[in-house]
């Protein structure tokens, strides 16, 4: 669990799809604790025969990156697309994540179909992330080009796809996690905060 720090809004709720209610946080101590999920997709790590290292690198970002509350909701999962729609459904709709991220499958192998599942279960595209994504890992590798990563709405969720090295996540994180809290204020979720000597969030300043 992430340490307690900064204020938070009131608490929302808002009808999802089949007209069941849902959240983006839930309450601890009278606390707002936002949710998160992370998903890693890999054929082999979901079998067990390749250890996971792409969710643990997110999840180790976040300790230390947010200060307010939050728990993670992990999944690892094959690489394939009915699969990674349902588990993102489930976790926007059922688990009430405001924030979903994903590690994997953003390549142009037959298999790579995060993207793809992204949208395909998305309200809104976000474009930007991914293109800022690819600026700033072309600084490093020039086979960057090559990753299909995007992010979208669903809900009143944020989904981020990632690539799957944690060298190459921190890098990604580092780009978009300013604009995170922002974009998840603007969709009606909890609000994050960070250490600012490690990741300065972006909120406009109010006239």
């Amino acid at each position: 669990m992430a340490r307690e720090h900064g204020r938070w809004p009131r608490g929302r709720q808002a009808p999802c799809r089949g007209g069941s209610v849902w959240t983006t946080s839930r309450l601890v101590n009278n606390q707002q604790v936002a949710r998160i999920g992370i998903v890693t997709v890999s054929d082999r790590a979901s079998r067990g025969e390749y250890e996971d290292l792409g969710g643990p690198a997110i999840r180790g970002y976040f300790e230390e990156v947010l200060t307010s509350q939050w728990e993670p909701v992990a999944r690892v999962i094959s690489d394939d697309q009915p699969v990674i729609e349902a588990t993102l459904k489930a976790l926007v709709d059922d688990e009430g994540c405001c924030l979903v991220v994903t590690t994997g499958g953003t390549g142009p192998a037959p298999r790579d179909v995060t993207p793809e599942a992204t949208l395909a279960v998305a309200d809104k595209p976000m474009p930007g992330f991914g293109e800022l994504m690819r600026q700033v890992s072309l600084q490093y590798v020039p086979t960057a080009i090559l990753s299909r990563q995007t992010a979208a709405i669903r809900g009143k969720a944020l989904i981020v796809n990632l690539p799957g090295k944690p060298k190459s996540i921190r890098e990604c994180l580092d780009a978009v996690m300013p604009a995170i809290p922002y974009c998840i204020d603007l969709i009606d979720g909890p609000y994050l905060t960070t250490d600012e000597a490690t990741v300065k969030a972006f909120r406009p300043k109010s006239k």
